[in-house]
């Protein structure tokens, strides 16, 4: 299965933020494989384990595991500690509230706070006030990526630790939206469309699920921290819309691109015309999920070193000049200068 990509603007925006704040992005973005031209593009998308790489070098050169993006540092063992002392509770209700008084105890982390009603509970997360000292547009800044990695690691985290999926009924950002890929990209992250400009940041879910059980240990903790933040970036805990069932299909052979509607309308067991209209009110097509698996394995497939041809000849496409008007059209340049 090709690994799916993310797009470059988490990279962008933090190495802005990081320089802001006096720190060389230099290393991490070479550990990353990320150029100044990926970063210039607004378009621009790598793969979870550059982006991995990304985090884990940024980690290493701040020594701080929000590379500078919170009000304070956060020192590197934090997330670890903090995980430690949620994973003993009996079920997501009780872990989620450990999680509001232990993080309130540490400098530097955003508080939460749990807000339950008759039906939904939300978890709303404050950006805690900066140093005057900041620049405004940097600081700015760096509220809206701690807000969107926050949120993200609450999300996936508390799916991680139920071990299964935490849909969400509503996602909330008190900023306003990108452009529209940006934006979109915020709802595959989250698996609900997000609210911008709203008052607060918050996720919203089922009071259901604070029921939960927690079913991870220690030991799966000590694997699951080995591989942070991998799994944060490329682990999808939503997965069961029609798109994402069928960008299934398309990604079991990347060569999907040969399966008709037909043939994906009877492996779900659904007419073409309901398919079809699936994923209009899901805001994508058929061709739209087949291109982008092939952008995602095209980019997989260059970052490992595969050569041209070869990577063609393996998606499917009749010569390797159609392959690179393709790489064009995804990316906005050609497979060697991305590379």
């Amino acid at each position: 299965m090709s690994a799916r990509t993310v797009p470059a603007d988490f990279v962008r925006r933090a190495a802005e933020v990081a320089a802001g704040g006096g720190f060389d992005m230099a290393f991490p973005l070479d550990a990353a494989g990320v150029s100044a031209s990926v970063l210039r593009d607004q378009s621009a998308r790598i793969t979870p384990d550059q982006l991995t790489r990304f985090t884990q070098a940024a980690w290493q050169l701040t020594d701080d595991e929000l590379f500078g993006l919170s009000a304070a540092p956060v020192p590197r063992g934090t997330f670890k500690l903090v995980c430690l002392a949620l994973i003993h509770t009996p079920d997501l209700g009780s872990a989620l509230e450990r999680m509001s008084d232990v993080i309130r105890a540490l400098p530097g982390l955003p508080p939460l706070d749990l807000e339950t009603g008759e039906s939904t509970t939300r978890l709303v997360v404050r950006m805690p006030a900066r140093s005057s000292t900041l620049p405004p547009a940097t600081a700015r800044a760096a509220d809206r990526l701690l807000t969107d990695f926050v949120l993200m690691l609450m999300h996936r985290f508390a799916a991680w630790l139920i071990g299964r999926r935490v849909r969400l009924v509503a996602m909330e950002l008190p900023y306003p939206a990108p452009d529209s890929a940006l934006a979109k990209s915020y709802d595959a992250i989250f698996g609900v469309p997000v609210t911008f400009d709203a008052g607060v940041a918050a996720l919203e879910f089922d009071n259901s699920l604070l029921r939960a059980p927690i079913v991870q240990t220690e030991e799966t903790l000590l694997d699951y921290l080995r591989a942070s933040p991998n799994l944060l970036f490329s682990e999808r805990d939503y997965e069961s819309t029609a798109s994402a069932q069928v960008r299934k299909v398309f990604e079991a052979g990347v060569k999907g691109r040969t399966s008709t509607a037909d043939d994906i309308a009877e492996m779900l067991s659904i007419s073409v015309p309901h398919l079809r209209r699936l994923l209009r009110q899901e805001g994508t097509s058929l061709n739209q999920l087949r291109e982008e698996v092939l952008r995602d394995a095209a980019i997989s497939g260059l970052g490992r070193g595969e050569p041209v041809d070869e990577l063609s000849a393996r998606l499917g496409f009749s010569e390797p000049s159609a392959f690179r008007r393709a790489f064009k059209r995804w990316t906005g340049e050609t497979p060697g200068a991305y590379r």
